[in-house]
Order: structure tokens, then sequence, then C-alpha cells
């Protein structure tokens, strides 16, 4: 017996053994494109919706639609492509996002009326939200030690992305137009299409659904590239160990012959199109606590990241709109829209170097409610000042914030749920999350827009400060634990 279990391995114990190596840098390189083609994306938001309402003579109602449509794509997809994900791969869930958020976003370009753009920038957000697979891939590569701070890394290229977008559209749209922008930012998401041939499924997912050789070409593949050898002895899974730990806790249970555990693997890989089993996963005893905090802290980091990047231009137009000062040209605004967005995006450097530093010395949990509560104290002058140098600290500083505790949550969020339902778990926290995505430009930006500063910044107080008390009361911290590939009990601390 102790011969067999020494001739053996896990994901785990070959991820650990291998290091992060060239492997892992490709794979890195590889969701990076995907991460900035979302940040893309979503940053564009907020150049085209004043230029088309400029263009088109919609009302504000009908601008803020073209930003809340995506959100509402994206709560569809973050779903849809989770459950697809756990059940048929995480390479194929990634390749229909990018098929869709390319197509759509390159012929958005072209749409020759409102409600053909609303239609082509829904199916983008469609696309979109499959962006939290690509987070769960490049995960179930790094190794336990090291999966914070690599994944704080992955989360940069969201701020290379911002920042890329803003310094495009300052390039682009004063000469070409907001047309222009919508194509070339669909770039990065077609570069996904071009390389997908060579990039590999997770050994992880390979493992749980039972397809253990080809779990090892993997490994074998990784362990080549990083010039290091693999642990001796034959491939397992957790679920296995689990299996055989069962088996052999007392004389009156059942032994597992080969076929009858051959069989417990393959309704494991039974369809779960509609996703309800694994949903039934998420809100059973075992997770459910987890689970719906979860959902309270991506609401939160959703409603008042996306809300700070709006406020960014919303609250400087408001506050001269409001003081009924002279409208400045059209050209002079735009200068300066661009010019405070680009600004506004080097807060994510400074955000993502703060959670790389505290995300695995001080657990996830603390440094999450820390970030949640400090952008709070940010946003707090906002009350009560309208002064245009204290707005821009305050909103560079709650980014700063917000930008770190949304790293550290994407973070968390897949570290907490097993393999066969994390894509299924973030997806569906992710769409909770686009859900805060919908009704901000709807509730809080509305307000700006109606000389409601003051009720705006309270009503993004409230929601910041519920969700930094939802990430206190996770159930357990993650920092150095290894990847589940069974349900453990999150109920209790």
């Amino acid at each position: 017996m102790m011969e067999e279990q020494s001739a053996s391995y896990t994901v785990d114990d070959a991820l650990m053994s291998s290091g992060f190596g060239k492997f892992q840098i490709l794979i890195l390189s590889y969701a990076g494109i995907g991460l900035i083609a979302e940040a893309m994306e979503m940053m564009l938001l907020s150049f085209v919706g004043p230029s088309v309402q400029l263009e088109w003579k919609l009302t504000s109602h009908q601008e803020s639609m073209i930003t809340s449509v995506v959100f509402v794509g994206m709560l569809i997809g973050a779903y849809s492509w989770g459950v697809v994900s756990d059940n048929y791969g995480r390479r194929r869930g990634f390749l229909f996002t990018a098929i869709v958020t390319s197509g759509a976003g390159f012929l958005s370009s072209f749409s020759p009326n409102y409600l053909s753009l609303i239609s082509l920038r829904f199916l983008v957000g469609i696309g979109l939200g499959g962006g939290p697979v690509l987070g769960s891939w490049f995960l179930e590569f790094v190794p336990a030690p090291s999966r914070g701070t690599w994944m704080v890394v992955f989360s940069a290229f969201w701020t290379v992305g911002t920042i890329f977008e803003a310094s495009l559209a300052w390039m682009v749209m004063p000469k070409f137009g907001w047309r222009w922008l919508l194509a070339l930012s669909s770039i990065p998401s077609f570069l996904l299409l071009l390389f997908y041939a060579i990039t590999p499924e997770s050994p992880r997912f390979l493992c749980m659904k039972g397809r253990t050789d080809e779990a090892v070409d993997v490994l074998e593949k990784m362990a080549r590239l990083n010039n290091v050898p693999l642990p001796s002895g034959r491939l397992v899974s957790d679920k296995n160990i689990e299996l055989d730990e069962v088996s052999g806790s007392s004389e009156s249970t059942t032994l597992l012959t080969g076929a009858e555990e051959s069989d417990s693997i393959d309704k494991d890989e039974g369809s779960d199109f509609g996703g309800f089993k694994s949903v039934g996963k998420l809100l059973a005893p075992k997770m459910i606590r987890a689970t719906l905090l979860l959902w309270m802290a991506f609401f939160g980091n959703a409603f008042a990241y996306y809300g700070i990047v709006l406020l960014t231009s919303e609250l400087s137009n408001g506050n001269r709109i409001c003081a009924k000062e002279e409208v400045e040209s059209v050209h002079s605004n735009n200068a300066s829209l661009y010019k405070n967005v680009f600004i506004s995006s080097f807060a994510e450097i400074p955000g993502s170097l703060l959670s790389a530093m505290v995300v695995d010395r001080y657990g996830r949990r603390l440094s999450m409610a820390s970030m949640l509560f400090t952008s709070c104290v940010f946003l707090f002058p906002l009350v009560f000042s309208r002064a245009e140098i204290l707005t821009t600290i305050s909103l560079f500083g709650a980014r700063l914030c917000i930008a770190a505790s949304f790293t550290i949550v994407y973070i968390y969020a897949p570290e907490i749920y097993p393999t066969s339902v994390r894509t299924t778990g973030i997806g569906i926290a992710s769409s909770v999350g686009r859900i805060g995505g919908i009704l901000c430009p709807l509730v809080a930006v509305a307000l700006v827009h109606s000389c409601h500063q003051t009720t705006a910044i309270i009503l993004f107080e409230i929601v910041v400060f519920l969700s930094g008390l939802a990430v206190s009361f996770f159930p357990f911290e993650t920092k150095g634990c290894r990847l589940n590939d069974t349900e453990v009990d999150m109920s209790m601390s």
C-alpha cells in the first residue's frame, strides 16, 4: 500500500516540482491578451457613449444604455461560458468568447443606427462574460505558494488594457471618430483566435473528467519546456485519493472496484447543459455561505469600479453644468475627457503593486476588506466638496483601492470552489457583479446628471462599505492552500 501511494502524484505535485517557468509564462501571455481585450472593450465605453450621443442626438438614458447592454450581455455570458467550461473544457469556453467578442466588436464599428449598435454591443458583452474562464485556466497551471502573486501579475494586464485604450482613444478619436476606435479595439480578441490551436487544456480539468492520459501529456510538455522532471509514478486526482480514503476508512465499507470507480467518473462527466446541477452545488449547505458573500463582494466591487471609471468624466461635466458655467467646446471637452481617463487609469498600477505586496503576506480576506474600507475613506470628501483637485485625488485613490480589491476577489473566487464547479462559480459571481455594472450608469451616474452628486456618492459609500463587511465574514482564508478538486465544507469558519 505504501509503495502504491509513493508511486503516484497529483497535478499539484507536478506544478510544485515544475515551478513557474517558460510554460507558465506562455500561458500567462495568452491569458493576459484576453484580459487586455476585455479591458479595452470596457474602457472604450467612456469614450464612445458621449461621441455617439452627440452624433445621433441621443438622450442621456439612451447613452447610458450603450454601457448597460454590455453588462447585461456579460451577465448572461459569465454564467453560460462558466457552465460550458466546467462541462466541456476551459479551451472551448474561451474559444467561443473570443469568436463572439472579436466578431461583434468589429461589426459594431459599422453600426448604421442606434438599435444595431446596442444589439452588437450586447453580443460583445456576452463574449466578454467569458473573461473569468481565462483567469481560471491560468490559475490551474500555477503552483500554490506563488498563486496570489502571479494572479496579481495576471490582473495587471487589465491595467495595461485600460491605459492602452485611453492612449488609443486620445490618438484615434479626434481625427477618425468612434467607429475606428471600436474596430481597432477588437484586434486583441482576434489574437486569441490566432494562437488558440497551440493552447493546452487544463490538466486539472482533464483529471477531474477522468482523462488522465491527456493530462499527463500536458504535464510532460510543461516539464520539458521548464526543463524539469515530473514526479515519478502515475498521475492521480484528488477525487481518486478521496475515493481511496473512503474505501479504506473501515472494514465495513465496500471497496470500490475499478469498474465502479470508472462508473463514478463517467457519471460526473454527464452533461449539465443548463448548469442546474452546478448551481445546486454552489447553493448546497457546504458552500452557500461562501457563495452568497462572494456575490455581495463581486456586486460591490463591480458597482464601485465601473462607477468610478464613469464618474471620472461625469463628475467634472456634472459640476460644470450644475454650476451653470459656460459649456466648453466639444473638442475641448473630449480632450479633457481623454486626459482625465488616461491619468486615472494609472491609479491601477499602484493598485496592482499594492495587491501584489499584501495578498500573499496578509491573506485574501484582510487585504480585500482593507482596500474596500479605504476606498470609502477616499470617496467621503466628495459628499461635501466639489473642488476639482479634491475630486481628482479622491477618485484616483478610490480607484487605486477598488482596483486592488477587484484583483484580489478574482484570486479568492477560484480558490474556494472545487474544479468541477470552479468556472461556473466564478461565472455566476461575475454575473452578479455585472448587475452592479448595469445599475451603476442607470442609477448613480444618472444622479450626477441630475445634479445630485451628494446622493450618488453616499450610494457608492453604502455599497462599498457593505461589500467590505461581506468580505470580513468570508468563511476561511485560502492563502497558500492547494486548489480543491473535491467539495469542502465552507459553511463554518
